[in-house]
């Protein structure tokens, strides 16, 4: 089991040593999709990691590849310009990953094509020089469809934009021919100098030489179970039950929760349809898979999904729904039903703890937000499987761990981050970070404590353990904040040093009260 876990005096995690993890590969094999997800992973488990881009450092030095030499790309002989800017980027890049790792970094994904023998061997030599252990990564691919699919969704749409207004076609055809040139000088990993992952098709076989060590073997256990398939994630939650502030009562959805769970439905459904066809896809080809908790309010709010009357306005979905026990809500211990007052009236010196650190403190017989992500871990394992959409209808607290392990928010920041009752999160995982979107789509009970729409956002005074949100210095304010008109999705990105979302920036939250809306995670 692994989560957010702690700190040491050496900012180093079980004394795992420095690891500097080298990806290899032709170009469109998935390196960055990989480099990415391994490094949300090990954010996420407490060290501190970061991917270090050799394509975006050198936009970064140089700019868009539209602005350099027509040779910068290719390979074998090259003019005395492009030498001297490769070797200039390079040299400014690897100064990257030193300075990271001199800072108290633990983890540097190098994410580069490091295709020769050669480059491989300087890399090593450098890393042990610097006492860091090296693991080659090499991302292989013969799957056609699959790497048709990435130089579609990756590459003629990347931060370079060098295919901008090119006919698509023409545009994969010239990247084609890039990849062509590459594999002439390409030499696979078969050197046994150092250790070595082989990952082929991105998940579909994995191969593993003389690594060894904790977290060495975190890295190999976690890139097990990784795909790039395309794939949305979506988040609401349950409707609202007969007896909204108890944790040990479990009761059933009111009224209004089984007609939120059926407005859910409609909305997801078309929501999606429209998605899929932008995209070119077939809803009816693809199957949606409902993740609930064991609580009735949960797993009940799902239950529309597997029925189909003459009245529903679209026609019937693959759908499979499965329980997860582990996603049940936080524990609120002794402070079920309680309200912030009664709170700080019976337990003074409890609470005062609690405000201090709301993710790591403890609550008398209760959850902290640390054992929830430490009981939620293998859950998100099936969900980097999941190659399926993916609604997860869960508890707002359940809701806020799995949405800052997709975007990279800090533990600390984990209990602030607001789920509104009424709104639809759509999550769609991408090589660079990941496209979020907000879609209101409820105001009837269930959206308030009062049971009303006057602006509530879900929380339930009596049972605020769950449904606590801090504010912070640098939270936005809805007045403070502009929403896109018609729900335009931003991308979260992620740099060298930075998780998605950027440390001390604005937590994520839903904001304005127009149909569809724009999540915030600068």
């Amino acid at each position: 089991m692994v989560a957010p876990l702690y700190t040491t005096d050496s900012g180093l995690l079980f004394h795992a040593g420095k690891i500097l993890v080298c990806t290899v590969g032709l170009p469109a094999r998935g390196k960055t999709h990989i480099s990415r997800a391994l490094e949300r992973y090990l954010r996420w488990t407490g060290v501190k990691t970061a991917v270090i881009s050799l394509g975006d450092h050198r936009r970064k030095v140089l700019g868009g590849a539209q602005q350099l030499p027509q040779d910068y790309f290719t390979m074998g002989a090259k003019g005395p310009e492009t030498l001297q800017l490769r070797q200039k980027v390079m040299e400014s890049c690897e100064q990257l990953i030193w300075d990271f790792f001199n800072s108290g970094g633990q983890v540097v994904i190098y994410d580069a094509n490091n295709g020769t023998r050669e480059r491989r061997q300087l890399l090593g030599e450098k890393a042990e020089k610097n006492g860091v252990h090296i693991i080659m990564l090499e991302s292989s691919c013969d799957d056609e469809a699959l790497i048709l699919s990435n130089i579609r969704s990756v590459k003629i749409s990347s931060p370079d934009a060098m295919y901008r207004n090119w006919d698509p076609e023409k545009a994969v055809a010239d990247y084609y021919s890039r990849i062509k040139d590459h594999e002439r000088h390409y030499e696979p990993v078969e050197e046994t100098t150092w250790p070595f992952i082989r990952i082929k098709n991105v998940g579909e076989n994995i191969m593993v030489n003389n690594v060894f060590g904790y977290l060495q073997s975190r890295v190999v256990f976690f890139l097990m179970n990784i795909h790039n398939r395309f794939r949305t994630i979506y988040f609401a939650r349950s409707g609202q039950s007969l007896i909204e502030h108890s944790y040990k009562a479990d009761s059933d959805l009111s009224p209004a929760g089984w007609e939120y769970a059926e407005r859910l439905k409609e909305f997801v459904l078309e929501r999606r349809m429209k998605s899929l066809q932008e995209r070119g896809l077939d809803p009816a080809e693809r199957r949606l898979v409902i993740w609930t908790s064991a609580r009735r309010r949960s797993h009940h709010t799902a239950w529309p999904f597997l029925t189909h009357n003459a009245n529903d306005p679209l026609p019937p979905t693959r759908v499979k729904v499965i329980e997860r026990p582990q996603m049940s809500e936080i524990n609120p211990g002794v402070w079920d039903g309680l309200t912030p007052d009664q709170v700080r009236k019976y337990y003074p010196d409890e609470w005062e703890r609690f405000s201090h650190d709301p993710y790591a403190y403890r609550a008398p017989r209760a959850e902290s937000y640390h054992d929830l992500c430490v009981r939620l871990e293998p859950t998100l394992i099936e969900l980097e499987r999941e190659r399926e959409d993916l609604l997860i209808i869960g508890h707002a607290s359940v809701i806020r761990c799995i949405l800052a392990y997709l975007i990279g928010l800090p533990a600390s920041e984990i209990p602030a981050i607001e789920v509104a009752r009424g709104d639809l999160l759509e999550v769609v995982p991408a090589s660079y970070g990941v496209w979020s979107q907000a879609h209101h789509f409820w105001d009837g009970p269930g959206r308030s404590s009062q049971g009303g729409a006057a602006g509530g956002h879900g929380k339930d005074e009596h049972n605020f353990y769950e449904n606590y949100a801090e504010d912070t210095k640098g939270k936005r304010r809805p007045s403070e904040t502009s929403v896109t008109a018609g729900g335009v999705p931003r991308m979260s990105g992620m740099t060298p040093s930075t998780p998605a979302t950027g440390r001390g920036t604005p937590l994520p939250q839903i904001v304005g009260r127009k149909e569809t809306e724009e999540y915030q995670e600068k």
